[in-house]
């Protein structure tokens, strides 16, 4: 069981570092909106500019937290549970300006795979 849990911690980590290192100025078929940026994307759910650092630092850190959390566990549980409710905004956002599904998809299945992750934490 804990070698899927550490399989999940480093798709979720891959996946938040791919999005928020690689592809930061990328325009993507996930994207919010209209948007081909990052900050486009947070200008769409109306958010200010300044959040886009601050939401950027809270995932990356966790991403890294996810990753580091294989040799330090105690990291693992605060780092996916952070995540999951970053999703859940991720998400709210989508719904506000009327994404379609397509859109929400990979946050949604962050949220899964966070939430995975958290379960094999506490059991």
């Amino acid at each position: 069981m804990r070698i899927i849990i550490y399989i999940l911690q480093i798709a979720v980590a891959l996946g938040l570092l791919n999005v928020w290192l690689l592809r930061f100025n990328q325009r993507t078929a996930y994207r919010g909106g209209n948007a081909n940026s990052m900050q486009e994307e947070f200008a769409a759910y109306g958010l200010p500019a300044w959040f886009v650092y601050l939401i950027g630092a809270l995932k990356i850190g966790s991403a890294l937290a996810l990753i580091v959390g294989i040799w330090f566990p105690v990291l693992v549980l605060p780092a996916a549970g952070l995540i999951s409710v970053l999703m859940v905004g991720a998400l709210s956002m989508h719904i506000k300006i009327h994404d379609s599904l397509k859109k929400s998809l990979p946050a949604l299945g962050m949220l899964a795979l966070s939430l995975g992750i958290c379960w094999g934490v506490l059991r």
